[in-house]
């Protein structure tokens, strides 16, 4: 249904969630399109199924899925630039809850401007308009790229200066303000979380200025070596991905009535990857760290927040990380460390 959409991490997916006939209050319905079924788009479906049931989760695509996620429950091809397919979809399957992750990943995104205007914004639109048509409530992710040079940076509150410089942050922030208005104009359901930097240790790099975290466990666990596109110095918020599934789904939960506002910061921690690289070595010794800066990333990274206030989110619904620096790298060399140099130095 949806086009694809990446998050700081490097994933990409959309979902879209609806109602079944009478056991399950909710249909889950998962697009991951452009770059084929991302790991937070798949790691949400499996979640809510275990929840609500898989038949009552379908995912879409506009490309064939790998075998274990078109066995794992309902698939259905569609478009997110299609209206007409996304409506069939909503209405045929009584969709009540929409998830919806299609964009360009911010480096990407710069890459092919015209895209990513498409996909993050012609797309957003018909999202909307679906949802608000047929009442179904609405998750769209935004992120740290919504924010710029001009933002305050540590920490960023959830309501500040937003001056993006990427086609990717002015697209989150025109999704920000669009569910906003459709809330405050047509009573939609919005609900929004800026992710920062998502982690996953089954996941490959996808183009995001924050994948750096995310390759320098392959390669540690491989050759013990890495080099950072990224400076030294460079702080940025990061979140393992189940906490970051786990905050999805809790706001989607969260009483109407306990929401102050329709997108809320969400964090875990900071770190740069200086801090990241010492961590690392102690589960690999001799693991040694580079730098070759890459001129765009950086000037992204530079603009983008160094933590988070999530303050609101923790207060309003609850909201708690479990994955603070060291349990990140331990999980991350524990996923990458078998048959390697992590396995042989532990």
């Amino acid at each position: 249904m949806r086009r694809f959409e990446e998050v700081p991490g490097g994933f990409c997916l959309e979902t879209l969630c609806a109602s079944s006939f009478c056991t399950c209050p909710m249909l889950l319905f998962i697009s991951i399109l452009c770059r084929g079924l991302g790991q937070l788009g798949v790691g949400l479906a499996n979640l809510l199924r275990k929840r609500f049931g898989k038949d009552n989760v379908i995912l879409s695509d506009i490309r064939k899925p790998p075998d274990h996620v078109f066995d794992g429950g309902p698939f259905i091809y569609s478009d997110i630039l299609d209206d007409k397919s996304l409506r069939e979809v909503v209405v045929n399957n009584r969709v009540t809850w929409l998830f919806h992750y299609s964009a360009l990943l911010s480096a990407v995104g710069e890459a092919n401007v015209p895209l990513a205007r498409a996909v993050n914004i012609t797309g957003l639109h018909n999202i909307l308009d679906v949802a608000a048509e047929h009442n179904v409530r609405l998750f769209v992710p935004s992120t740290i790229g919504a924010f710029g040079p001009t933002s305050p940076r540590n920490p960023t509150p959830d309501l500040c200066i937003q001056r993006p410089r990427t086609i990717y942050g002015v697209s989150k922030v025109h999704a920000e303000l669009m569910g906003e208005y459709y809330y405050y104009r047509y009573g939609l359901d919005f609900r929004c979380l800026r992710y920062p930097g998502i982690i996953s240790a089954d996941s490959q790099p996808g183009g995001g200025t924050t994948d750096y975290a995310i390759q320098i466990f392959h390669d540690a666990a491989r050759n013990g070596r890495f080099e950072c596109t990224l400076r030294a110095g460079t702080r940025l918020p990061m979140m393992y991905i189940d906490d970051c599934l786990r905050a999805t789904l809790e706001v989607m939960e969260a009483p109407a009535e306990s929401l102050s506002m329709r997108t809320y910061n969400v964090n875990a921690m900071s770190f740069t990857p200086e801090e990241l690289a010492q961590e690392v070595v102690k589960h690999v010794p001799g693991f040694q760290i580079t730098y070759n800066v890459d001129s765009v990333r950086q000037a992204i990274a530079d603009s983008w927040p160094m933590s988070f206030d999530d303050s609101n989110a923790r207060k309003d619904w609850g909201w708690k990380h479990n994955f603070d620096l060291p349990e990140l790298v331990t999980t991350m060399l524990s996923f990458h460390g078998s048959n390697t140099r992590v396995a042989r130095a532990n």
